[in-house]
């Protein structure tokens, strides 16, 4: 039989760190590649309204977001302190929005065009003549899907 020694002291072996630098550069591209950024730099002021019961959009490629709100401080010289409209990234008045929807239909597939959703993002200080003006100009492009954007009441 083998004598095992117990009072002999053990060291712990060094752990090799060679390989760390190839596992952070794959968490680094892994979140390079799945990250997406904004599209759309934000111009208005834009609160949303609380909502209690608020359902998550199923697919985001076939939402277009229109911003309603007053213009940001640096625009107000410009476009005056009334609400305006945001399409992408520029202003824009009412009537330009049937304008804005073709180019939203001919920018997606053709078995998508007709299943656009139009999200309302409009804030909460503004009056519901220009969200039912909108609305009225949806109506005429043909652009019947609309949802109003919110933010979740806590």
């Amino acid at each position: 039989m083998g004598k095992f020694n117990k009072d002999e002291k053990r060291e712990v072996p060094k752990m090799s760190t060679s390989s760390l630098p190839d596992i952070v550069f794959m968490l680094l591209f892994f979140f390079m590649a799945v990250t997406t950024m904004r599209e759309v730099t934000i111009m208005v002021d834009n609160t949303l309204p609380e909502a209690r019961e608020t359902v998550k959009l199923e697919k985001k490629t076939l939402v277009s977001n229109i911003y309603v709100g007053k213009p940001g401080r640096q625009h107000q010289m410009v476009w005056g302190s009334e609400p305006i409209l945001q399409l992408n990234d520029r202003f824009a008045r009412i009537g330009d929005l049937s304008s804005f929807v073709e180019t939203e239909r001919e920018a997606r597939p053709e078995e998508d065009r007709n299943s656009i959703i139009n999200n309302l993002k409009v804030d909460k200080s503004v009056t519901m003549g220009i969200v039912t003006d909108i609305k009225q100009e949806l109506r005429k492009a043909n652009s019947l899907l609309v949802n109003y954007g919110s933010r979740k009441k806590l």
